[in-house]
């Protein structure tokens, strides 16, 4: 069965490429000094078998300006909290005012770190009046960097895997036979050296961390920003503990309706969308290697992902940019306006036969460095979806969805599709797909941006609808997520709900 390419990391981690990509990094210079928190647990309602986890006594430790680090011990398996723990590594940036208490950050992937986007890029997470009012919190979830992670691949490994340009022609057998082989390495390297975590890293098991987290730092609420994958996360914490749900603001929603399938084909067409955005502006640029109409342009396009299938670049350290490694360049940078220019250049690049600009962003979204690879968001980003997606085998749908991408997306759909890399994962799904309601939670916000390619525009619309007092803020633009984006329509509500509590009374447009 074949499926969406890669799945994407749907995260605002790769949203903030922009600012990674011009350098503009928060310092982090470790000291030392370990500290006790003052703020006692909350275990109110706790179970009795799950008491030693909410009472447990943290031990932070400086990290870097102005953050303290610690971890979080939780059970493995929440269902057999005695068959074992894992650790959750957080960091904490105290208010800068009165604390109106933890306010927690996910990036999104799944498989982003939170604790490192916090650390490193905590104005871009968060405004500054949040930073001012909340102790900002930013975790890895289970199986994710710091905290007890999935394993997989050595960096020599994952290059082979992410970068090697298959032998056998694009489609034919062998190529799905090749590919297929590929996945069966990875998935069995995960289970070997993952040290048997495999089974429980999901959403409902990091949902239910959330709730420890939210505990052992003293709040009787949780108040949560979630960017894309993690709106997914927010709503599930919601539907489990709603008398628990404080705050929270669901940023570039992913909707928990929608299948495996409908989300690669939503995601090829949201991307053939914001393609064509950035074309229609860079025909507008003198720089710009294109020229014509938009449909010329992307027909251009076309014709150099088809050459560099065909004839891949040397990359001059051993690699080849093929066709996916120019395609996910190409997707790396669609994720913010402001990472056009990247793309401009890329494309220049790979026109002209040079494959330097192109493989810098591909190696931006796989987290590769001169050092190896900087995260584990690949892996735990597999771990999560084939846990958290069942399994679909319906010829009649593939083929409706195929036929979708190639009408709707046709430079994208070539590259789209490939073997199903959780055919062959070693564990069943545990999860399932439908509305979450989240009755009791109380007002919930959603932000949705109209021309979003990663997270579209009408799953935030369906998760508004289907939360029970679901509130949609709609921001017109391009990129994934819309709040600290400049919009101050967007800012402004978003920051008065989290401070005062203020509830938008309709949904709320922001041009």
């Amino acid at each position: 069965m074949t499926r969406l390419r890669r799945a994407l990391a749907a995260g605002a981690v790769v949203a903030a490429a922009s600012m990674v990509l011009s350098g503009c990094i928060a310092a982090m210079i470790p000291t030392s000094g370990p500290t006790t928190d003052p703020r006692d647990p909350d275990t109110s309602g706790v179970s009795e078998e799950l008491l030693p986890f909410y009472s447990q006594e943290l031990s932070w430790t400086e990290c870097g300006v102005g953050f303290d680090c610690t971890t979080v011990t939780a059970p493995l398996d929440w269902e057999n909290p005695d068959d074992g723990d894992i650790e959750i590594a957080i960091t904490r940036h105290r208010a800068q005012k009165g604390s109106q208490g933890s306010l927690l950050i996910n990036p999104g992937g799944p498989g982003a770190s939170g604790k490192s986007f916090v650390l490193n890029s905590m104005s871009y997470a968060v405004g500054s009046d949040l930073i001012a009012n909340y102790d900002i919190i930013g975790f890895d979830p289970r199986g994710v960097g710091d905290s007890t992670a999935v394993q997989c691949f050595d960096a020599d490994e994952m290059d082979a895997y992410l970068y090697d340009v298959p032998e056998a022609e694009r489609g034919s057998p062998e190529w799905e036979a090749e590919l297929g082989e590929a996945n069966e390495r990875f998935a069995e390297a995960c289970d070997n050296n993952s040290d048997g975590i495999l089974p429980f890293i999901t959403t409902i098991n990091s949902a239910r961390d959330m709730d420890l987290l939210r505990g052992v730092l003293g709040d009787e609420e949780l108040n949560y920003l979630g960017y894309s994958y993690g709106t997914f996360l927010g709503a599930t914490y919601a539907e489990l503990y709603p008398d628990r749900a404080g705050r929270l603001v669901l940023d570039g929603a992913v909707d928990p309706a929608t299948s495996g399938l409908e989300v690669g084909t939503t995601q090829a067409l949201g991307f053939e969308s914001a393609l064509r955005a950035y074309m229609e502006d860079c025909l507008t640029d003198r720089e710009c290697p294109f020229s014509g109409t938009v449909d010329d342009a992307m027909n251009d396009l076309g014709a150099l992902l088809a050459s560099v299938d065909r004839v891949p670049l040397s990359v001059g350290d051993g690699r080849m940019l093929g066709a996916d490694s120019l395609m996910t360049a190409i997707i790396a940078a669609l994720y913010a306006e402001d990472n056009w220019p990247y793309l401009t250049d890329a494309l220049t690049g790979a026109l002209q036969g040079q494959a330097a600009s192109a493989i810098f962003l591909a190696d931006f979204y796989n987290s590769r460095s001169a050092s190896g690879y900087d995260d584990n968001s690949t892996e735990a980003f597999r771990a999560y979806n084939c846990m958290d997606y069942p399994v679909e085998d319906d010829p009649a749908a593939e083929e409706a969805a195929r036929k979708k991408i190639t009408e709707g997306a046709p430079t994208i759909a070539p590259y789209w599709e490939g073997p199903d890399p959780c055919e062959v994962w070693p564990y069943p799904p545990t999860g399932s797909r439908g509305a979450i309601a989240a009755s009791g939670a109380g007002p919930i916000l959603v932000i949705g941006t109209t021309n979003d390619p990663a997270t579209p525009y009408d799953w935030s619309v369906a998760m508004a609808e289907q939360l029970e007092e679901g509130r949609l803020i709609t921001r017109v633009g391009e990129g994934h997520t819309g709040y600290n984006k400049g919009n101050r329509c967007v800012d402004k509500a978003v920051e008065a709900f989290f401070i005062d509590g203020t509830v938008p009374d309709d949904d709320l447009y922001c041009d």
